[in-house]
């Protein structure tokens, strides 16, 4: 019996294959998930990956929200060289200094759709950073204040 289950999800031959998700080259590349490691200095500008790259061609500028710190979403320019890399560019830094983004963090981002990515930022230790606001009513803020969250002992 359960070699017929194995069958039947895809991975053996037999009846029931029209019920079968398509083969992985024929769906749509949508990159929802990743990470930059910060090996140099944080507060410029930062590589994302080519995939991603690709899948947000042409965008002029992404929103951060850093994950657990209220609803602020942080305008960031994007930049691409020319040769399909693109960059997060003006507005990294504020955002960068507001969450801790230092050397040897690890930088988790998640593609939230609308050109929103939610941001994870984990220490040297790979510990993530938790951070809460200290402020409700973040929607208001100007881009030119870097108001950080704070991050607790």
């Amino acid at each position: 019996m359960a070699s017929t289950s194995r069958t039947r999800r895809g991975r053996g031959r037999g009846s029931g294959s029209s019920s079968l998700p398509p083969p992985p080259s024929t769906l749509p590349l949508i990159i929802e998930e990743f990470f930059i490691v910060v090996y140099e200095d944080p507060l410029v500008k930062k590589a994302l990956p080519k995939k991603f790259a690709d899948y947000l061609d042409g965008q002029r500028q992404v929103y951060l929200r850093a994950a657990d710190c209220g609803p602020r979403l942080w305008t960031v320019e994007v930049l691409f060289d020319g040769q399909g890399r693109m960059y997060l560019d003006k507005g990294w830094e504020k955002f960068a200094i507001a969450h801790g983004v230092d050397f040897g963090c690890f930088v988790h981002f998640k593609y939230e759709g609308d050109d929103v990515l939610t941001v994870k930022v984990f220490d040297g230790t790979m510990c993530r950073k938790y951070y809460y606001s200290d402020d409700e009513d973040t929607d208001d803020e100007s881009d030119d204040d870097v108001k950080p969250c704070i991050h607790p002992l």
